[in-house]
Protein backbone atom coordinates (compact mmCIF):
# COMPACT_ATOMS: atom_id res chain seq x y z
CA UNK A 1 0.00 0.00 0.00
CA UNK A 2 2.80 2.07 0.99
CA UNK A 3 4.31 1.58 -2.30
CA UNK A 4 1.49 2.67 -4.29
CA UNK A 5 0.81 6.00 -2.37
CA UNK A 6 4.66 6.69 -3.15
CA UNK A 7 3.73 6.04 -6.71
CA UNK A 8 0.86 8.04 -7.06
CA UNK A 9 2.85 11.04 -5.15
CA UNK A 10 5.52 10.72 -7.71
CA UNK A 11 3.61 10.54 -10.74
CA UNK A 12 1.45 13.49 -9.27
CA UNK A 13 4.71 15.47 -8.89
CA UNK A 14 6.08 14.56 -12.18
CA UNK A 15 2.53 15.61 -13.48
CA UNK A 16 3.17 18.81 -12.17
CA UNK A 17 6.07 19.48 -13.66
CA UNK A 18 5.22 18.76 -17.08
CA UNK A 19 2.47 21.26 -16.59
CA UNK A 20 4.66 23.84 -15.26
CA UNK A 21 6.72 23.21 -18.42
CA UNK A 22 3.63 23.24 -20.45
CA UNK A 23 2.75 26.35 -19.41
CA UNK A 24 6.12 27.69 -19.56
CA UNK A 25 6.20 26.36 -22.69
CA UNK A 26 2.52 28.10 -24.03
CA UNK A 27 3.77 31.42 -22.56
CA UNK A 28 7.30 31.39 -24.84
CA UNK A 29 5.35 30.10 -27.90
CA UNK A 30 2.98 33.19 -26.99
CA UNK A 31 5.99 35.90 -27.72
CA UNK A 32 5.65 36.80 -31.60
CA UNK A 33 8.75 37.22 -33.11
CA UNK A 34 9.27 40.80 -35.03
CA UNK A 35 12.50 41.08 -36.94
CA UNK A 36 13.63 44.86 -37.89
CA UNK A 37 16.71 45.74 -39.92
CA UNK A 38 18.65 48.99 -38.33
CA UNK A 39 21.64 50.22 -39.58
CA UNK A 40 24.33 51.41 -36.96
CA UNK A 41 25.13 50.19 -33.59
CA UNK A 42 23.10 52.98 -31.76
CA UNK A 43 19.85 51.73 -31.36
CA UNK A 44 18.81 52.46 -27.59
CA UNK A 45 15.20 53.95 -29.13
CA UNK A 46 14.85 50.50 -30.54
CA UNK A 47 15.87 48.74 -27.58
CA UNK A 48 13.79 50.62 -25.07
CA UNK A 49 10.77 50.07 -27.97
CA UNK A 50 11.60 46.46 -27.74
CA UNK A 51 11.30 46.09 -23.79
CA UNK A 52 7.71 47.31 -23.75
CA UNK A 53 6.64 45.44 -26.61
CA UNK A 54 7.38 42.27 -24.11
CA UNK A 55 4.24 43.34 -22.42
CA UNK A 56 2.04 42.59 -25.60
CA UNK A 57 3.46 39.58 -26.02
CA UNK A 58 6.25 40.66 -29.39
CA UNK A 59 9.79 39.57 -29.13
CA UNK A 60 11.32 42.63 -31.48
CA UNK A 61 14.72 41.26 -32.57
CA UNK A 62 17.11 44.17 -33.96
CA UNK A 63 19.10 43.22 -37.11
CA UNK A 64 22.31 45.18 -37.47
CA UNK A 65 23.56 46.31 -40.87
CA UNK A 66 26.56 48.46 -41.52
CA UNK A 67 25.24 50.44 -44.91
CA UNK A 68 22.00 51.71 -46.35
CA UNK A 69 22.25 48.57 -49.31
CA UNK A 70 21.34 45.70 -47.68
CA UNK A 71 17.85 46.50 -45.30
CA UNK A 72 15.37 47.20 -48.09
CA UNK A 73 16.48 44.31 -49.99
CA UNK A 74 16.36 42.17 -47.52
CA UNK A 75 13.25 43.47 -45.99
CA UNK A 76 11.72 42.96 -49.53
CA UNK A 77 13.05 38.78 -49.74
CA UNK A 78 11.23 38.22 -46.33
CA UNK A 79 14.28 37.58 -44.19
CA UNK A 80 13.11 40.28 -41.96
CA UNK A 81 9.70 41.51 -40.74
CA UNK A 82 10.32 45.47 -40.87
CA UNK A 83 13.16 47.87 -41.37
CA UNK A 84 13.26 51.44 -39.57
CA UNK A 85 16.54 53.28 -41.02
CA UNK A 86 15.61 55.55 -44.20
CA UNK A 87 13.39 58.48 -44.89
CA UNK A 88 10.72 58.71 -47.61
CA UNK A 89 12.50 60.40 -50.40
CA UNK A 90 15.26 57.13 -50.11
CA UNK A 91 12.66 54.68 -49.88
CA UNK A 92 10.58 56.00 -52.91
CA UNK A 93 14.21 55.75 -54.80
CA UNK A 94 14.87 52.23 -53.96
CA UNK A 95 11.08 51.03 -54.92
CA UNK A 96 11.84 52.78 -58.30
CA UNK A 97 15.34 51.46 -59.01
CA UNK A 98 14.05 47.88 -57.76
CA UNK A 99 10.64 47.45 -58.46
CA UNK A 100 9.83 46.52 -54.38
CA UNK A 101 6.85 47.60 -52.98
CA UNK A 102 8.20 48.49 -49.49
CA UNK A 103 5.64 51.15 -47.51
CA UNK A 104 5.98 53.41 -44.65
CA UNK A 105 3.88 52.42 -41.56
CA UNK A 106 4.77 54.56 -38.54
CA UNK A 107 7.11 58.18 -38.33
CA UNK A 108 10.04 58.17 -36.09
CA UNK A 109 12.25 60.90 -35.85
CA UNK A 110 13.06 63.66 -37.77
CA UNK A 111 17.56 63.27 -38.13
CA UNK A 112 18.84 66.81 -39.30
CA UNK A 113 21.85 66.34 -41.88
CA UNK A 114 24.77 68.07 -40.68
CA UNK A 115 27.85 69.33 -41.87
CA UNK A 116 30.94 68.68 -39.97
CA UNK A 117 34.64 69.34 -39.60
CA UNK A 118 37.97 69.00 -37.69
CA UNK A 119 39.64 71.84 -39.52
CA UNK A 120 37.08 74.73 -39.15
CA UNK A 121 34.34 75.82 -36.64
CA UNK A 122 32.12 77.55 -39.35
CA UNK A 123 31.64 77.01 -42.61
CA UNK A 124 32.26 80.66 -43.49
CA UNK A 125 36.26 79.56 -43.04
CA UNK A 126 36.08 77.62 -46.10
CA UNK A 127 38.54 78.40 -48.71
CA UNK A 128 38.67 78.08 -52.56
CA UNK A 129 39.39 74.52 -53.28
CA UNK A 130 38.37 72.76 -50.26
CA UNK A 131 37.15 69.35 -50.22
CA UNK A 132 33.50 68.28 -49.06
CA UNK A 133 32.30 64.56 -49.22
CA UNK A 134 28.44 63.68 -49.53
CA UNK A 135 26.84 60.33 -49.52
CA UNK A 136 27.03 59.03 -52.96
CA UNK A 137 23.37 57.67 -52.90
CA UNK A 138 20.88 59.64 -54.96
CA UNK A 139 18.52 61.02 -52.13
CA UNK A 140 21.07 61.70 -49.01
CA UNK A 141 23.09 63.26 -52.23
CA UNK A 142 20.87 65.59 -53.65
CA UNK A 143 19.71 66.11 -50.08
CA UNK A 144 22.95 66.85 -49.09
CA UNK A 145 23.32 69.36 -51.82
CA UNK A 146 20.38 71.14 -50.67
CA UNK A 147 22.00 71.46 -47.13
CA UNK A 148 24.97 72.89 -49.16
CA UNK A 149 22.59 75.32 -50.45
CA UNK A 150 21.38 76.63 -47.57
CA UNK A 151 24.63 77.10 -45.75
CA UNK A 152 25.22 79.65 -48.72
CA UNK A 153 28.11 77.51 -50.73
CA UNK A 154 26.57 76.70 -53.65
CA UNK A 155 23.36 76.74 -55.69
CA UNK A 156 21.82 73.96 -58.04
CA UNK A 157 18.85 73.67 -60.27
CA UNK A 158 15.60 74.20 -58.76
CA UNK A 159 13.75 72.22 -60.85
CA UNK A 160 15.93 69.01 -59.73
CA UNK A 161 13.36 69.68 -56.80
CA UNK A 162 14.69 67.80 -53.64
CA UNK A 163 17.00 65.27 -55.69
CA UNK A 164 19.65 67.46 -57.74
CA UNK A 165 22.96 65.77 -58.49
CA UNK A 166 26.51 66.99 -58.45
CA UNK A 167 26.06 67.77 -62.04
CA UNK A 168 23.12 70.30 -61.08
CA UNK A 169 25.40 72.58 -58.91
CA UNK A 170 24.86 75.97 -61.02
CA UNK A 171 26.75 78.22 -58.77
CA UNK A 172 29.91 76.89 -56.87
CA UNK A 173 31.93 80.63 -56.06
CA UNK A 174 34.75 79.13 -53.90
CA UNK A 175 35.59 76.12 -56.55
CA UNK A 176 34.18 73.71 -54.22
CA UNK A 177 35.81 69.96 -55.07
CA UNK A 178 32.65 67.58 -54.20
CA UNK A 179 33.41 63.99 -53.21
CA UNK A 180 30.98 61.43 -53.59
CA UNK A 181 31.28 58.73 -50.83
CA UNK A 182 29.16 55.86 -49.49
CA UNK A 183 27.48 57.15 -46.70
CA UNK A 184 29.43 55.46 -44.00
CA UNK A 185 32.37 56.20 -44.92
CA UNK A 186 31.60 60.27 -44.80
CA UNK A 187 32.61 60.49 -40.92
CA UNK A 188 35.95 58.79 -41.51
CA UNK A 189 36.48 60.98 -44.28
CA UNK A 190 37.00 63.66 -42.30
CA UNK A 191 40.82 63.07 -41.08
CA UNK A 192 41.85 63.59 -44.97
CA UNK A 193 39.10 66.45 -46.30
CA UNK A 194 37.98 69.90 -45.00
CA UNK A 195 34.26 69.01 -44.65
CA UNK A 196 31.69 66.01 -44.72
CA UNK A 197 28.40 65.63 -44.33
CA UNK A 198 27.22 63.14 -42.43
CA UNK A 199 23.25 61.39 -42.06
CA UNK A 200 22.55 61.49 -38.40
CA UNK A 201 22.94 58.14 -37.37
CA UNK A 202 26.42 57.54 -38.61
CA UNK A 203 27.37 61.02 -37.19
CA UNK A 204 26.20 59.60 -33.96
CA UNK A 205 28.00 56.33 -34.11
CA UNK A 206 31.01 58.35 -35.00
CA UNK A 207 30.89 60.16 -31.39
CA UNK A 208 29.39 63.15 -32.43
CA UNK A 209 25.92 64.83 -30.69
CA UNK A 210 24.88 66.52 -34.04
CA UNK A 211 23.59 69.36 -32.35
CA UNK A 212 26.53 70.45 -31.05
CA UNK A 213 29.02 69.32 -33.06
CA UNK A 214 27.97 69.94 -36.88
CA UNK A 215 29.32 73.24 -38.03
CA UNK A 216 25.93 73.63 -39.66
CA UNK A 217 22.57 71.75 -39.26
CA UNK A 218 19.74 71.35 -41.54
CA UNK A 219 17.17 73.09 -40.44
CA UNK A 220 13.81 71.39 -39.62
CA UNK A 221 10.45 73.14 -40.97
CA UNK A 222 7.23 72.20 -43.40
CA UNK A 223 9.93 71.29 -45.88
CA UNK A 224 11.53 68.10 -43.84
CA UNK A 225 8.73 65.85 -44.08
CA UNK A 226 10.24 63.96 -46.97
CA UNK A 227 12.77 63.34 -44.73
CA UNK A 228 11.58 62.57 -41.47
CA UNK A 229 12.65 58.74 -40.54
CA UNK A 230 10.04 55.61 -41.16
CA UNK A 231 9.22 52.26 -39.86
CA UNK A 232 9.14 50.43 -42.90
CA UNK A 233 7.53 46.82 -43.94
CA UNK A 234 6.01 45.11 -47.08
CA UNK A 235 2.98 46.32 -48.73
CA UNK A 236 0.97 43.02 -48.32
CA UNK A 237 2.07 43.89 -44.47
CA UNK A 238 1.07 47.19 -43.91
CA UNK A 239 -2.21 46.38 -41.85
CA UNK A 240 -0.70 43.67 -40.35
CA UNK A 241 -1.83 44.20 -36.19
CA UNK A 242 1.71 43.21 -34.71
CA UNK A 243 3.88 45.12 -36.64
CA UNK A 244 1.40 48.14 -35.95
CA UNK A 245 1.45 47.74 -32.42
CA UNK A 246 5.46 48.46 -33.23
CA UNK A 247 4.68 51.93 -34.29
CA UNK A 248 1.80 52.16 -31.42
CA UNK A 249 4.61 51.73 -29.01
CA UNK A 250 7.39 53.20 -30.30
CA UNK A 251 5.36 56.82 -30.49
CA UNK A 252 4.95 56.93 -26.94
CA UNK A 253 5.64 59.40 -24.27
CA UNK A 254 8.90 57.00 -23.40
CA UNK A 255 9.75 56.73 -26.86
CA UNK A 256 9.93 60.56 -26.97
CA UNK A 257 12.50 60.54 -23.53
CA UNK A 258 14.60 58.75 -25.06
CA UNK A 259 15.21 60.13 -28.00
CA UNK A 260 15.98 63.46 -26.22
CA UNK A 261 18.24 61.72 -24.26
CA UNK A 262 19.96 59.44 -26.18
CA UNK A 263 20.55 62.36 -29.04
CA UNK A 264 20.84 65.03 -26.42
CA UNK A 265 18.36 67.28 -28.41
CA UNK A 266 20.03 66.13 -32.20
CA UNK A 267 16.85 64.11 -33.26
CA UNK A 268 12.78 65.48 -33.27
CA UNK A 269 10.19 62.91 -32.54
CA UNK A 270 7.95 63.21 -36.04
CA UNK A 271 5.28 61.73 -35.27
CA UNK A 272 3.95 64.55 -32.67
CA UNK A 273 4.87 67.36 -35.92
CA UNK A 274 3.74 64.86 -38.85
CA UNK A 275 1.13 62.65 -37.57
CA UNK A 276 1.30 58.82 -37.10
CA UNK A 277 2.25 57.72 -40.55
Amino acid sequence: MKKTIKFIGLALTIGFVLAGCSAGSAKEEKNEVVKIGVVGANNDVLESVKERLKEDGIDLQLVEFSDYTQPNAVLAEKEIDLNSFQHQIFLDNYNKEHKTELVSIGHTVSAPLGIYSSKIKDVKELKNGAEIAIPNDATNGGRALLLLQSAGLIKVDPAKKQTPTVSDVTENKLGLKITELDASQTARALQDIDVSVINSGMAVDAGFVPAQDAIFLEPVDETSKPYVNIIVAREADKDNKTYNKVVDVYQQEETKKVIEETSKGSSIPAWETFGRN
